[in-house]
């Protein structure tokens, strides 16, 4: 069902993600979204810690979701496949339990920021994944993130002087 990434959709997988107990960070574009970059994307990205409890977590929580999860897509989950596309739901999901450019999710999860109650990947990994990705669409959106990344940071200069 391809759609437009929605602010609603992130809330509803941290949500579900919670009541399961899923360690996840939102990634890439619709990551960035949620740190304010004013763009679109087609798909929700999360990177997911890969263990076979926290895949077990995700499938439940996908479940709840409404994701019509086959065999394969279940297995895939539970044992973290690096890409997991998932297009059989109530919205595009891409779950990415090894994303380039970072090296563990413990790493990224302490850098991470909690945003109205959903975790998402700090800026810097985001754009240290896009730029490790190699992928030309990736390349194309790294002048603009950057220079949303030097706004951004200022901004929370700004927001953290008395």
């Amino acid at each position: 069902m391809a759609g437009r990434f929605e602010y609603r959709q992130a809330r509803e997988i941290a949500a579900a993600f919670r009541r399961h107990g899923v360690r996840y960070l939102f990634i890439g574009k619709s990551g960035a979204i949620l740190l304010g970059y004013p763009d679109t994307t087609q798909d929700a990205d999360v990177f997911v810690e890969k263990s076979p409890e926290n895949g077990r977590a995700v499938v439940a929580a996908l479940g709840e979701l409404g994701f019509d999860l086959k065999p394969e897509h279940r297995s895939e989950i539970e044992r973290g496949k690096d890409f997991v596309q998932l297009r059989h739901g109530p919205f595009d999901l891409d779950l990415v339990f090894a994303p380039d450019g970072i090296e563990t999710f413990e790493e990224a999860d302490r850098r991470g920021l909690e945003i109205e109650g959903m975790r998402v990947c700090h800026l810097d990994d985001i754009i240290r994944s896009k730029e490790a990705t190699g992928r030309a669409k990736d390349r194309e959106s790294l002048p603009r993130l950057k220079a949303f990344r030097e706004w951004w940071i200022g901004r929370r200069r700004a927001a953290d002087r008395p």
